[in-house]
């Protein structure tokens, strides 16, 4: 059963790299395409066919399979979302990871340490009564 399951195994971790660029596409079109729809009002007509194009390209890589066909698709793909997304930051949209954009375009998440943090300490008074 070793012998067998060794004898599979670069079989085993070319599917495992197929899967996993399948993933990462089908994460990107989805990512794209949400973007795409929300700001296609904010980008040239021109960019707007260049990224559909490059789109459609995806998803027949993904259809079609082949780890370095959809690599290509997706590199294509980012390559020709940039327009998306930079106008998406140019308007305070949020980031896909549902943090917003600062003024300098860099992502905050928390409070700003501007002065939001009090140091204090914490005393239970019941466990200073029992002693």
């Amino acid at each position: 059963m070793v012998k067998e399951a060794e004898s599979h195994a670069d079989e085993d971790k070319r599917k495992r790299e197929e899967i996993e660029a399948k993933n990462r596409g089908d994460s990107t079109v989805y990512q794209v395409e949400k973007a795409l729809s929300e700001n296609r009002g904010k980008i040239s007509e021109d960019d707007a066919k260049t990224v559909d194009a490059a789109l459609a390209d995806a998803k027949k890589a993904l259809e079609d399979g082949g780890v370095e066909r959809i690599n290509k698709a997706v590199e294509t793909l980012n390559q020709a979302s940039h327009k998306v997304f930079e106008a998406m930051y140019r308007s305070g949209a949020p980031n896909p990871d549902g943090s917003s954009p600062g003024a300098d375009g860099s992502a905050s998440k928390g409070p700003k340490a501007d002065g939001d943090v009090i140091d204090a300490e914490y005393v239970d008074v019941d466990d200073k009564n029992k002693s």
